[in-house]
Order: structure tokens, then sequence, then C-alpha cells
């Protein structure tokens, strides 16, 4: 692919990523709400966003500090956020970051600019998803967070569909993959392994063991 188709589809790329910028805002604006109802203030609240920035883990930090210790609140966030971890490998071959760009790179390795660049088929246009979501998404998760914060209960989830709103994201950037025998194959082994785990393991455990399953297939056929 020349360099003229990779711009080509720049403009798609971008629309995807101000679309998943809007949700990722509203669903900030949740997570400003809960913060504060859960007894963080609105300064301690834009602090964990800027710092962790990973939805499911500052959901869980909150939910386990309002219910007791914020010490306890910790292992809960990084299990959640350990998948993370496992983005990294194909995204470090996307991007090749090195020195200072390694830490700022990895701040924004999150499942939907993962997801987003490895959707791109040529290299320059996995970079340019990469970044454009993650720039758009940090933007705007934070605007959300502080807006929710400042509203406090006056933002309601189930109102505005977002209980709902984050599986149907995800299955839409995953849905291109499914369309692949190797894509089915490695969705139904890692929601089987999920599912199994559910009932047995914590919180946390059964997503990353799903995503285990789609990285270790991935180095399989490598």
């Amino acid at each position: 692919m020349t360099m003229g188709s990779s711009a080509r589809a720049y403009p798609a790329v971008l629309r995807a990523a101000i679309g998943l910028g809007v949700y990722a805002g509203m669903f900030g604006a949740t997570f400003g709400a809960v913060s504060v109802g859960s007894g963080l203030t609105i300064g301690q609240t834009m602090i964990l966003s800027l710092v962790m920035f990973s939805g499911a883990s500052q959901f869980a930090f909150v939910g386990v500090a309002a219910a007791g210790s914020p010490w306890a609140a910790i292992p809960a966030a990084l299990l959640l956020g350990a998948r993370n971890a496992f983005y990294g490998v194909p995204i470090a071959e996307i991007l090749s970051p090195r020195g200072w760009r390694r830490l700022v790179t990895a701040h924004f390795v999150i499942d939907e600019t993962t997801a987003m660049a490895v959707g791109q088929a040529e290299p320059r246009a996995k970079r340019y998803a990469f970044w454009a979501t993650a720039l758009i998404l940090f933007t705007l998760w934070q605007t959300g967070s502080l807006v929710g914060a400042l509203l406090g209960a006056a933002v309601d989830p189930e109102r505005f569909g977002l209980d709902a709103a984050a599986p149907a994201v995800f299955l839409a950037l995953l849905w291109p993959s499914l369309r692949t025998r190797s894509g089915q194959i490695v969705a139904v082994a890692g929601g089987l392994l999920a599912l199994l785990l559910i009932p047995v393991a914590p919180a946390g455990v059964p997503v990353i063991a799903a995503v285990a399953v789609a990285v270790i297939a991935g180095l399989a056929r490598r």
C-alpha cells in the first residue's frame, strides 16, 4: 500500500476516533459522578483520570475505595489494568518507541487505541490510528470526568444507555477480525475461558485470561 492510499484511510480513521471519543466523554462523565459520589474530591477524581486513564481500572478503584480502605482498591485496579500489558506487544511492533517515548506511549495503550491500530492494513495508518484515537479519547475522557464530577448525581448511566454502550463499542472494534476463521476461533476460545472463570476467579481475572488467549494465538501464528 502506498503513502497516498494510507492517507486516504485517515478521514475514516478520524471519524471512528471521534465517535469513540464522544462515547469516552459520556462514559467519563459517569466515572466523574461515581467517583465524587464514592467520596473522592473533584481534584482527586481528575488526578485519577489523568494518571490512570483506564476506565475499568478507575471504576474498580473508586468502587473498592468506597467500600473500604483505598489501599485495598489498588490491587483491584492493577488487576484490571494488567490486560493493557498484553496490548503492548502489538503496539511496540507498530510504533517501535524508544527512550522516554516508551513511557508516553504506554500511557495511551488501552483497548480502543490498540483495536484501532491493529485494525488498519498499512503501517502509517496504524500509527495514525493509534495516536489520533489516543489524543481524542484522552481529551474527551478528561473533559467528561470533570463534567461528571461537577454534576454529580445528575449523571445517570442507564438514562443515557452507557451501561450498554461499552460492550457495543468493543464489539464494533472487534467485528472486522471476526470475519476470519482464526478470529472466530480465538473469540470463542477466549469467551468460553472467561465464562468458565467468572464463577471461581476474582474480578478482572477472566478478562485477563481471555486477552492471554488472543496474545498466545497471535504469537503462535507468527
